[in-house]
């Protein structure tokens, strides 16, 4: 007869040898990469969670090198047969079926996106993947051989990050103190000094959005923030002033600042879900809102003129060429140089060329924010001249800024425009420096 007691205990016991951990040396290159052919094999999901954890926990020791190392040696081993491939295509030709298809597909894939899949099985496997990639990413200048296994990641991010598994919170003075103090880390675009400066961006007449994963626990993904104002802001420093209006009496939603936190899922479109999400929000509860746009920053912008000959610098400025810039690249430039406001149509038609015709291999702008905002489906509303009188703003673009405007009735028109024939649509107040 079965004794119930002896047969849970036994349970318990292979449980406790299943999940105890091991002790691997650290810095072990050959121990991770053997584990890893050991997560590809099939022995069982509860055996592969604890090499999944072993994994991601070896791998935090791993020297720079040895990460480096560990990319190539699982690029190479992991990718797709181009054997396999070549004789799966040709059992497919003969028969044409879905077995056939699901094989080619599994085939062609190699086998690096199923090691990620399965790492994921580890505790805090998730946040560890984009850990890696934030590593594999400080690699791929110097190896561009390792592409491919980047490719293999955004793939599967852009299915883990997908916004419907994505989580919109509000961000207010209420929130946790851990995710508060991570906000003032992760913004990229105007730095919060202190709690009291952050205290002021989450005030009444401002909005502060965030998306949240549920395997990152208080871990903004991406956020916005969002100033109610008369008409499109057109100044950072007074948008930071304490507020001394009525938020009923705005009209517009500046947005002035969206910021990615995660440097492991760059490149994984998360900004454009969270800037047409917002817009819902406040709709939902401001229906006195009625204009959605930006004042955004122009990095690159000082770095590309800096390298402009004067004669294409003639050139763009056509019927104010006689306007001498050269005093922008003078290292005696400083913030508030009142030449800058004398040289404002000149600047004006510079910047705006900037933005409309200067495009990358792809026939796109070369500024990635510009790209962002034309992709959602904005205009360039405007170029405003000291916009942002910091530092930061002096170094990037010598203070100006854009107003990029989300006209909603026409935002999928513009985005299909921008995508399918690569037209960047601006203003009837530009026209005239275009």
């Amino acid at each position: 007869m079965f004794n119930l007691k002896e047969i849970i205990s036994s349970i318990a016991d292979a449980g406790k040898k299943l999940f105890t951990k091991k002790e691997y040396k650290k810095n072990d290159l050959e121990t991770i990469i053997n584990l890893c052919d050991d997560l590809l094999s099939n022995k069982g999901a509860a055996f592969g969670i604890t090499v999944a954890r072993d994994i991601t926990e070896l791998y935090q020791t791993l020297s720079q090198e040895n990460k480096l190392s560990f990319f190539k040696k699982i690029n190479e081993k992991y990718k797709p047969s181009f054997t396999k491939v070549n004789e799966a295509i040709d059992v497919y030709k003969n028969s044409q079926n879905e077995k056939n298809l699901s094989d080619l597909f599994k085939i062609s894939e190699g086998k690096r996106r199923e090691l990620f899949r399965r790492m994921n099985m580890a505790p805090s496997g998730t946040s560890s993947i984009v850990s890696l990639r934030e590593d594999l990413l400080k690699t791929l200048n110097d190896n561009r051989e390792l592409r491919p296994l980047d490719d293999d990641l955004r793939h599967l991010f852009r299915a883990w990050f997908n916004p419907g598994f994505l989580k919109l919170e509000q961000i207010t003075w209420d929130t946790k103190a851990a995710v508060l103090e991570k906000i003032i880390q992760y913004e990229r675009v105007h730095q919060i000094k202190d709690m009291n400066e952050l205290k002021r961006r989450l005030g009444e007449d401002r909005r502060f959005f965030s998306y949240f994963h549920p395997a990152l626990e208080d871990e903004p993904i991406i956020f916005v923030q969002v100033a109610l104002t008369k008409d499109l802001g057109k100044s950072i420093q007074e948008l930071m002033k304490p507020s001394a209006g009525d938020k009923e009496k705005c009209d517009t939603a500046t947005f002035y600042s969206i910021s990615n936190c995660q440097e492991g899922l760059s490149r994984v479109t998360l900004g454009n879900f969270l800037i047409k999400r917002v817009v819902y929000e406040i709709q939902e509860e401001l229906p006195n809102i009625k204009k959605f746009g930006t004042l955004s920053p122009i990095p690159g912008f000082v770095d590309w003129f800096s390298y402009l000959e004067n004669s294409k610098i003639k050139n763009i400025l056509g019927n104010l060429s006689d306007q001498d810039l050269s005093f922008l690249k003078s290292q005696d430039l400083k913030i508030g140089d009142s030449r800058i406001i004398e040289k404002k149509e000149a600047i004006t038609k510079l910047v705006s060329h900037y933005i409309v015709n200067e495009k990358n291999n792809k026939g796109l702008p070369i500024n990635d924010v510009s790209r962002f905002h034309l992709g959602n489906g904005a205009i360039v509303d405007d170029i405003i001249i000291n916009a942002n009188i910091s530092e930061t703003g002096f170094k990037r673009s010598y203070g100006v800024m854009i107003n990029y405007l989300y006209e909603l009735k026409n935002i999928e028109k513009n985005h299909e425009d921008y995508i399918n024939n690569k037209k960047v649509i601006f203003s009837d107040k530009l026209k005239k420096y275009l």
